[in-house]
Parts: C-alpha cells; structure tokens; sequence
C-alpha cells in the first residue's frame, strides 16, 4: 500500500512542480507616483513653444481648419489642418495641468490645474495668456491618477503604463505583480469660422467643435466646465474676461458634457442626466437614464441619444454596450435597444452614420438610420480610438497611438487621409 501511496504522492508534486514552472502571466497596469509642485511653478509655467511630437494624446478640439491636440497634463499641440492631407505642426502651448479646452472665436479656455485661463489664438505661432480665473477647480483626475490643491502646493500623481510578467501558483492569481502603488488597467479599456477682436465686438461669435468625451462646452454667453461632482459655468459676454458664474452639484461620478440645442446630456458613470438649458445662465435637471455603473460619453441626433458604456479602470464595472435611448419625452427617457461592443469609448454622429472608438480593437462605423437595426458598415482595426469628431466628410479621431484623419464620403470604406503617430519618449517596462 505504502509504495502505491508514494508513487500517488509523487506524481501530485511534479505536477505541482510543473504547474509552477508553466504557469505566467502577463499584465498591463498604471503606476502612481506622487509629486507635489507649487502654485507658483504652474501660473509662471504657461508658455508658446516650439512644436513637439505627440507623446500623450488626450481631448481633441478643432477650430476653423486647425486642430488643437490636449498633450495630457502638459499643454496643446496646435495644428494646420487646412488640408487634411498634410497637417503641419505649428506650435505648442505649455499649460501645466491642461486635459480640456474650448473655443470662441480667437478665444482659448483652457484649464491649468486650479485655474481657468484666456488665450489670445489669433497667432497660433504667438499665443498670449488674457485672463484667468483662480482657484476654480480644487481637484480632479487624469488618466485616473488624482490632484488636489492645498494652500499653495498641488498634490499630483505621475502615472506610468507598465507591463510585466509575473509567475503564479495557477490556483491563485498574483494580485499585485510585485509592484507598489500600482493599480491594475485593461489595456482594451485603455485607456465654424471668422476670428473676432479680443475685446468682444459685435462680429457674431463661432464655437469649435469637440469630441464626445469633452468636459467643457459653450452655449450662449457661457462656458460650461464639469468636474466630477459639479458644473462651473463662466460668463463669457466678454470673451477675453470670463467670470466665475453659477455652480452646480450633479451628484457623483460626472464625465462629459454635450450640449444640443437648448439642452445639456451629461454622461456619468450611472447614468445620462438631461439638463433643460433654456435659461442658460440656470440649468435645471429634467431626467436621468439610469444603468451600471461604467463609463459613459454621450452623442445626440433629433430624439435619440447614443450612449456607449465601457468597463476597465477607471470606469469599474463589466459592460461593454451601444444604447440607443429615446429622448422623445426629455421627462421619461427610455432604452430601445442594446448593442454588444468590444471596449466602446467616444463617439460621434454624422446621421444616418454612427462612428464608435473601441478603445484597442479600432474604429467601427454604423448606419443608424433604423435605431432598432444598427447595420455595422465597417470595423477598422490595428490602432487605438479614443474619441472622434465628423466633419461632414472628414473624421478626426485620437487615440493612445496617434492622431488619424479619414474621408469617410463613402461610409462603408473608410479613406485614410493622414496620421500623426505617438512618439512617446520612454518604452513602458
């Protein structure tokens, strides 16, 4: 009986032995590390530069055939992209603490950290600061590392992609891969025209366009900024001197902003709020369409909105969807149909044709012509989308590896018209 026993006995530690030796996995996460820096440095930090490679692409903004590239955390990339086919680099604006921006006329908004700041964009090779507003925004969030601002010091995050292979006991997954200070991330979830005077004259004014992950909006005479929790709204009568206005508490958990017609379609991570926007200086909440908890960017076209949920960090949660909800009756919104995705984030509409950023898995273009039968005309793969803007016949998309323009006249074959690709300067390791 004892031989038989040992033998038994023999055969489960090899296998153990060899389950060891087999079993590896690697993953992807984000890295905090803390750093402080000081009031001071970021206000005496703003600066005209000379142009530089794209390293980390964030919002995307365009403006009477330039192109204006949030470099996350660092400042804007400006662009030439008076023929789509060539866009040259023109220069770059050094904001510390930059993520959104919007645009009326040759103005700039922009956020740095705890202030809001005026641009003069009249010469894109020269822009001048105007105005700013302080200490406005006390916190916030990018790329899911955190900041906040105490006294005279800012309390920031670096954060850094990082890849690594670790061993496991194949029973029990290694929750930390021998890092600290880590968190875990899902590769797949990623993560009009006329210039007028500075002075605000009577030329009628003309807003740029954003994407649909955007966090700043125009309507009217004001500016709209979200953070997580509240809406800012800054009068902007005179463009080159915005003044603290109304805030807003939305609750927890707000994400982007997109403003059609008289109304303002909050994306948050449980739902879609519907802000009735004619008083625009005091919106008021109408309704909200109500789901898991994930991300969620929202686009508009007549009485359908388009939301797109996404799981993986930051956005919690486990779904991955297109829903199509009827906004009819602003009052009493409801779901129509749900649409399986791979990692959807921005999105654009450009009726009948849907464009959809799937994160790593590309581009995919839709005919929404029958909201109830989506018919997908062409998934484009290979690179990262983050978010679009259509352009009648062109689409502006950014994304982790680069910036890309598609004529997309013929929607079911997609036409690339350039790219401007990432040049991060150090590997993830």
């Amino acid at each position: 009986m004892k031989p038989i026993l040992y033998a038994l006995l023999g055969i489960v530690l090899v296998g153990l032995n060899g389950c060891t030796d087999k079993c590896k996995e690697t993953r992807t996460f984000r890295q905090f590390t803390p750093f402080t820096l000081t009031v001071a440095q970021v206000r005496n930090g703003i600066q005209t530069e000379q142009p530089r490679t794209l390293a980390s692409p964030g919002k995307l903004y365009t403006k009477d055939g330039f192109l204006f590239i949030n470099e996350i955390k660092e400042g804007i990339h400006v662009i030439d992209n008076r023929n789509p086919s060539a866009p040259k680099m023109v220069s770059f604006l050094r904001i510390p603490g930059n993520g959104d921006m919007a645009i009326r006329n040759n103005i700039l908004y922009a956020d740095s950290y705890m202030d809001l700041v005026a641009f003069d964009i009249r010469d894109p090779q020269n822009i001048r600061e105007l105005n700013r507003v302080k200490d406005v925004f006390p916190n916030g969030q990018f790329d899911g590392g955190y900041w906040s601002v105490q006294q005279d010091l800012i309390n920031d995050q670096k954060v850094a992609y990082v890849t690594q292979t670790v061993n496991t006991d194949c029973e029990d997954a290694v929750t930390t891969a021998g890092c600290r200070n880590c968190m875990f991330f899902d590769m797949r979830g990623g993560i009009v025209q006329n210039f007028n005077s500075v002075n605000g004259s009577p030329v009628p004014s003309t807003n740029g366009t954003g994407g649909s992950m955007a966090r700043f909006a125009l309507y009217d005479n004001y500016l709209y900024t979200i953070s997580q929790s509240d809406m800012q709204l800054f009068d902007i009568r005179t463009p080159s001197n915005p003044r603290q206005s109304t805030k807003i508490n939305m609750g927890w958990g707000i994400e982007t902003i997109f403003p059609y017609k008289d109304k303002l379609f909050i994306g948050a991570q449980t739902g879609m709020h519907i802000y009735d926007n004619s008083n625009p200086e005091q919106p008021v909440r109408m309704s909200t369409f109500q789901h898991a908890q994930v991300c969620d960017p929202v686009v508009v076209h007549e009485d359908k909105a388009y939301v797109t949920l996404r799981s993986g960090s930051p956005c919690q949660g486990f779904t991955n969807q297109l829903e199509v909800v009827d906004v009819s009756n602003l009052y009493n919104p409801r779901l129509l149909k749900t649409y399986p995705m791979k990692n959807p984030h921005g999105l654009g509409i450009d009726f009948p044709t849907l464009f959809i950023s799937e994160g790593a898995y590309g581009l995919k273009t839709f005919n929404a012509s029958d909201p109830l039968h989506l018919d997908q005309l062409e998934h484009l793969e290979g690179f990262h989308a983050f978010d679009v803007i259509p352009l009648g016949s062109s689409l502006l998309l950014i994304g982790m590896d680069g910036f890309y323009q598609y004529d997309y006249s013929n929607p079911k074959k997609l036409r690339l018209l350039s790219k401007i690709p990432v040049q991060r300067p150090y590997p993830a390791s």
